[in-house]
């Protein structure tokens, strides 16, 4: 008998059915160990042993669970009472049915094998390019040949105020501090 299969099978089920779940947003911990049927403290060891299992923990510290956790805690619960699956064969079964799941989208959808690398290729060098416009310093741009042309063409931009001059400042200078 291999690691993934269940131990005995069973003909009788306890599991909440999940439409028998609450409709809220969160639960806390007590009233996932009801509706599961089991102690609060397996909760907490099952989070330890099933990735999955995940449930946030509010600003005090309180474990809160989603109504997937929900519905992840009381499969746990089916595969391991019920089913009879040891806990590496149910964390093993609930990896690879995570895995069949189609990812919810998916960036390069194409049916030819190896485009997707090569659009990941075409999207590096996209992405170098751009890095390597933004890395020249912003002062000048480069001069093309059409820049050049266009900037002969085009009249001068005049500063939108005159400088002031140097012999008779608008403030008398205090002390002079350097602001580099």
């Amino acid at each position: 008998m291999g690691h993934n299969q269940p131990i005995r099978n069973s003909t009788h089920s306890s599991r909440t059915p999940l439409s028998e779940i609450p409709d809220k947003l969160y639960f806390r911990i007590g009233e996932v160990a009801r509706l599961c049927e089991v102690p609060a403290y397996v909760l907490r060891f099952w989070e330890s042993e099933f990735p999955q299992l995940k449930p946030n923990k509010g600003g005090t510290g309180q474990r809160l669970y989603r109504r997937r956790d929900v519905e992840m805690a009381l499969r746990v619960k089916s595969l391991l009472k019920e089913e009879g699956y040891t806990i590496p064969g149910a964390r093993q079964l609930l990896r690879a049915e995570f895995r069949l799941k189609e990812p919810q989208l998916s960036l390069l959808e194409t049916g030819v094998p190896g485009s997707s690398v090569k659009q990941l290729r075409n999207l590096r060098r996209e992405l170098q390019t751009i890095a390597a416009m933004l890395a020249k310093p912003v002062g000048k741009p480069a001069a093309t040949p059409r820049a050049a042309a266009h900037a002969a063409k085009a009249p001068a931009v005049h500063a939108m105020r005159n400088p002031r001059r140097a012999s008779s400042p608008a403030h008398p200078k205090t002390s002079e501090i350097p602001f580099d």
